[in-house]
């Protein structure tokens, strides 16, 4: 059976209010900025900008949060027809803490949140979005409790069926799992189904144990067989193993980074829409330091901008932005 691909990259998972530090108020009280957020819809704001067509499966609360979440996708040029509003359970929260080194902090309201709500039922009445895409895009969040999890394992079943390019980034987020266990087991799931790969250095550690981040990927490489994967450094760049080949980009260090938030989601995205360009067989070796220079530098670019989905870079600020380094 033929499926009309007429959607680049749809997306299912967590879409959520994040929190971030804006300051200290007149009377000495810290002020938190409201913005737009969740990994999947985050990298299916920058595909948008980058002129692919991008759709989202997921649910929000009918509450303030959810109806400005709503609102602010639909303002990215996502297709949200298939986001479900629960009458119910609030909107998830996540309030973000920057630590001294850079890195961030997460404190998440979700117990429960209405994006660990949806149900098998509401993906199979929205399967046609699945279908239609080019590219199935998931983390691990939507797998951390039930009804969603089941609904994520539904959602890969349909994607498999149509003939979609599976794209997974574990999105590793440890105050959200039960146990370590289970998060390295949903995270081995969604690696042996996945074509194409986006990984951290912390979670390639926490998935082998290696601080040799080069031989924990090749643990990785050969036991899931996975077709394209990219590891990411922060600061130190990115790597992208395929077909044999291990590519190796720097990043882009800038002193006027504010936060981290939205970086990896924009290498992931910068990532997939390379991969939509010149298709899975036709990444050279020259073609994937382009990618990952690409990649990186609009990952650097984001952490100058506070908050994610609503700022994300368009491919032209990204060429723009590289000029200033000569890459």
């Amino acid at each position: 059976m033929g499926f009309d691909k007429t959607i680049d990259v749809t997306a299912l998972g967590e879409l959520l209010i994040d929190f971030t530090d804006h300051g200290i108020s007149d009377q000495g009280n810290p002020v938190l900025e409201a913005n737009p957020g969740g990994a999947p819809c985050n990298v299916l704001a920058y595909l948008n900008k980058a002129g692919r067509k991008a759709a989202f499966i997921g649910k929000v609360g009918n509450d303030i949060f959810g109806r400005m979440l709503k609102k602010r996708t639909e303002e990215q040029g996502i297709d949200m027809s298939a986001l479900m509003m629960d009458e119910e359970v609030h909107t998830t929260l996540a309030f973000v803490e920057k630590l001294p080194n850079g890195d961030r902090d997460f404190s998440f309201y979700r117990k429960p949140g209405a994006d660990i709500m949806i149900t098998k039922e509401e993906i199979i009445a929205h399967r046609d979005v699945i279908e239609k895409a080019k590219i199935f895009h998931l983390g691990t969040l939507s797998m951390t409790d039930e009804p969603a999890n089941e609904a994520t394992l539904e959602a890969l079943k349909i994607a498999k069926a149509a003939g979609c390019l599976i794209s997974f980034d574990p999105n590793l987020r440890p105050p959200l799992w039960s146990s370590e266990e289970l998060a390295k087991e949903k995270i081995a799931y969604g690696l042996g189904l996945c074509d194409i790969l986006k990984i951290s250095d912390n979670e390639i550690e926490f998935m082998t144990g290696e601080t040799d981040l080069d031989k924990g990927m090749r643990i990785l490489l050969e036991k899931y067989q996975i077709p394209l994967a990219f590891a990411t450094f922060g600061p130190d760049g990115s790597k992208a193993y395929y077909k044999g080949m291990e590519v190796y980009e720097a990043g882009f260090a800038n002193p006027d980074t504010i936060e981290t938030t939205g970086a990896g989601d924009t290498f992931c995205a910068s990532a997939l829409h390379c991969v939509l360009e010149w298709g899975m067989d036709g990444l050279t070796e020259e073609r994937l330091h382009e990618l990952l220079t690409f990649a990186n530098a609009g990952a650097s670019l984001i952490t100058t901008r506070r908050g994610a989905l609503g700022v994300m870079p368009t491919p032209a600020e990204v060429a723009e932005y590289r000029k200033g380094y000569g890459r």
